[in-house]
């Protein structure tokens, strides 16, 4: 790991936390019809917009061409049933 102390990445870097930032918070705003609307497919948020496809890189692209300068882009997959789900340390 390398501490990176130069003003102008530093800078580029809170950038790019603060798009993220906005749109995980757009996500979280509207997760209900996101997840109820994109079950079983790959979903990119960016610029405060869903983007949805079968595959990740086509979900990534529909988003880049849309909103070619966001930096906090995101992708997930949403699962095609809604069931529990238990995250747990697997060593």
């Amino acid at each position: 790991m390398e501490e990176v102390t130069d003003p102008a990445e530093v800078s580029k870097a809170r950038i790019r936390r603060a798009e993220l930032d906005r749109n995980v918070a757009w996500l979280r705003t509207h997760a209900t019809e996101v997840y109820e609307k994109y079950r079983g497919k790959f979903i990119c948020v960016a610029g405060e917009q869903v983007f949805a496809d079968d595959r990740s890189e086509e979900a990534r692209a529909l988003a880049a061409a849309a909103h070619p300068g966001d930096q906090g882009s995101f992708v997930l997959y949403i699962p095609k049933e809604k069931m529990a789900r238990v995250y747990a340390n697997q060593r």
